[in-house]
């Protein structure tokens, strides 16, 4: 029998794991803009933040009826919109290399979307094992929010570091997260 200690580990660290690709999104979109601006960082916070505290509690909801439809093309969706966005960030580095502060509310929601994918699947695997939803969804929220806030900020600074080829590096990153989700869900 699980203690509840146990069961808050095992929720901190699903949480933290879902909030990894949101980091790296929020480390390449940092990298986009020349001076740290905590209103993007916060902005990155919450929506990233918001997405993996929602879609958990919409999988919880959806259950058993979708899994099979979103697990057939979850991995195809979250692949293509981040390898489209980490095609173009490479793209613009080498054609378009003026500052690029591309955090606008289409845009941080669709990457926000394809970013907490995963979560949407753990909630549907929540609800058919019968464990609560909010302790998950709460803490997902609330790690990615502060994980998504740093990795702004710091991918500001790693771009100071690195210059221009710090834009390569983050469309890079997106493309081989896109590729993780895909290959995830196809081979394993």
């Amino acid at each position: 029998m699980e203690t509840n200690l146990t069961n808050l580990t095992t929720v901190l660290l699903i949480a933290t794991s879902l909030a990894m690709d949101s980091l790296a999104v929020s480390l390449a979109k940092g990298s986009l803009i020349n001076k740290s601006k905590t209103e993007n960082a916060i902005k990155a916070g919450l929506y990233f933040g918001f997405f993996q505290f929602i879609m958990p509690l919409i999988g919880w909801y959806l259950g058993v009826k979708l899994l099979t439809i979103v697990s057939q093309i979850d991995h195809w969706i979250a692949f293509s919109i981040l390898a489209a966005i980490g095609l173009k960030m490479i793209y613009d580095s080498f054609h378009n290399p003026t500052e690029n502060k591309n955090f606008k509310t289409k845009t941080m929601i669709i990457l926000a979307v394809a970013t907490s994918i995963d979560a949407l699947i753990v909630g549907i695997s929540f609800a058919f094992l019968k464990y609560p939803i909010w302790q998950l969804a709460i803490s997902a929220g609330l790690i990615t929010f502060l994980l998504s806030f740093v990795g702004v900020i710091v991918g500001v600074r790693l771009k100071r570091l690195l210059g221009n080829k710090v834009k390569i590096i983050g469309g890079l990153i997106l493309v081989l997260i896109g590729l993780k989700i895909l290959i995830n869900h196809l081979f394993v």
